[in-house]
């Protein structure tokens, strides 16, 4: 039976309770100090009234903080619910109103964006700062947590929700929180310990943020693995280059667009990078050229990985380049068309996926989970195609979701921002243009009112910055006469993406 995050830890700190989890800034934290100070805030996370099954908000970089925050909701019982760094106060403040959390944990760099939340949504009694700045905020400091009287601690459910992953809708634009217990927790991690590549000797830099899902799972699997890593706040090719070769990495993770970086920093100034082993991409397809240029350049192999904020663990990296994975011995995957049928071995259908490592339900949404959880199965929105033995190949996104750099953004989200934004745009759509290094980018096909001007760049960023985070911004608006619509006169997105390669177009015009 996989162990639980929880359980993971105090194995580490009891059979190996000097040994290294992760060092942050030279600052070396073993097993039994990360179990040790997780239990203590458990106590300080009672103190403040919060209880097994309430929300505790996580809004931080990468640091040891966030970590215990996590292990001491695990130990608990309570719910972390990880902020989006990134997000402006308008972005927040709807997730925060429908978490209504038991308590905000979060640095004084990012704290403007949450200050202005109502004391209805979150009192300041309930906002701590981990920083030493928190007073001046008016909020409380992270030693409240640390500093509190032992207590009677629950034992927490396996079965209940102990993480809320925040994720892009894909029709009404509402984002969503994705569940996952400590028992897919415990599924999720043992398949990535199994199938990852990766070993106790191991040693990696992660970058990877740990409020997304990507570098919550990977802390999971490394803690549980046993194989030490250097947390980095936020992500830094030239740091993440200097780290691995100080401490002699073994293993490289990250989008895309950060093997470009990485790529970019080595040639500008080359590290001894000759105890790396393989590096992995994942939260987009990385292309052929970049994958086959960083593999050059930084000395190991770099292999394209799948997986969702909702599942991970059926598929593993490819061995060769492309967007291709591998499906892990004992996985539950079907492909099927758009009646539900399995389709032939090497036609195209949509990746369903079932076992204990799927997610649990969308937090406060029965509809949307209802729709992508059917039967157990775990209906992706992914077109892929069976290969040679245990291949898989990813062919399309089935979603409008546009992906740029590994990070899910909404059409609509965006769309209903520059209309209530900018009043020259009547109509908007929004589109992923396809880029080699990043992905997608932003693009934004409108319709202006009467007599209306198109917006400037600068206009653009004034008026639509304080709604949206920078990564979601459409870096252009075309401006057509009318939007094309399909035959249930819905915006055809197939046909606006279609533009992009008709030489009449031109964007920035």
């Amino acid at each position: 039976m996989p162990l639980t995050p929880l359980q993971a830890l105090t194995r580490q700190a009891q059979s190996r309770p000097e040994g290294t989890a992760f060092i942050f800034h030279e600052d070396v934290w073993t097993y039994r100090r990360l179990a040790q100070e997780s239990e203590r805030v458990a106590h300080g996370l009672v103190a403040k009234g919060v209880k097994p099954g309430d929300r505790v908000a996580l809004h931080m970089l990468n640091r040891p903080e966030i970590i215990v925050a996590y292990y001491a909701c695990y130990r608990l019982g309570a719910i972390a619910a990880p902020l989006r760094s990134a997000f402006t106060c308008a972005e927040l403040e709807p997730l925060l109103q429908r978490l209504q959390p038991a308590l905000y944990i979060g640095e004084t760099a990012l704290y403007p964006n949450v200050a202005p939340a109502g004391a209805a949504i979150l009192p300041a009694s309930r906002r701590i700062l981990i920083d030493d700045r928190a007073r001046t905020h008016g909020v409380l400091p992270w030693d409240v947590l640390r500093q509190a009287a032992p207590v009677k601690l629950p034992t927490p459910s396996i079965r209940e929700p102990a993480v809320l992953i925040n994720t892009s809708g894909t029709t009404s634009g509402r984002p969503k929180f994705v569940a996952h217990t400590p028992n897919s927790l415990a599924a999720i991690a043992d398949l990535m310990c199994k199938h990852g590549g990766m070993s106790a000797d191991d040693f990696s830099v992660s970058a990877l943020t740990m409020v997304h899902a990507s570098g919550i799972f990977r802390s999971l699997a490394l803690i549980q693995l046993g194989a030490p890593f250097v947390v980095l706040e936020s992500f830094d090719a030239e740091a993440v280059l200097d780290n691995a070769e100080r401490y002699r990495g073994t293993c490289l993770f990250g989008f895309p667009a950060q093997y470009a970086a990485l790529v970019q920093a080595q040639q500008a100034r080359p590290r001894n990078l000759s105890s790396v082993r393989f590096g992995t991409t994942g939260g987009d397809t990385c292309p052929i050229e970049l994958q086959e240029k960083a593999t050059s350049v930084l000395g190991a192999p770099i292999y394209n990985g799948w997986a969702s904020t909702e599942a991970v663990g059926h598929l593993t990296f490819g061995l060769r380049p492309g967007p291709v994975a591998r499906i892990v011995e004992g996985a539950q995957i079907r492909l099927v068309d758009d009646h539900g049928t399995d389709v032939a071995h090497g036609e195209i259908g949509e990746l369903l996926v079932r076992g204990p490592n799927v997610f649990a339900g969308y937090w406060g949404d029965p509809a949307a989970t209802a729709e992508n959880l059917r039967d157990g199965w775990y209906h992706t929105g992914d077109m892929m195609r069976r290969g040679d033995g245990n291949e898989i190949w990813f062919v399309a996104r089935k979603k409008d979701i546009i992906i740029r750099s590994g990070t899910n953004i909404s059409p609509i989200e965006v769309e209903e921002a520059l209309v209530a934004s900018l009043p020259a745009i009547k109509e908007a759509a929004v589109v992923g243009r396809p880029d080699p290094v990043l992905g997608q980018r932003v693009f934004a096909f409108v319709k202006l009112k009467a007599k209306a001007k198109k917006p400037t760049v600068s206009e653009i960023v004034e008026r639509v910055g304080p709604r949206l985070a920078a990564y979601k911004m459409p870096e252009d608006l075309i401006v057509l006469e009318d939007l094309p619509r399909n035959a249930s006169s819905k915006v055809d997105r197939v046909r606006l993406k279609a533009m992009f390669s008709e030489k009449e177009l031109v964007t920035g015009d």
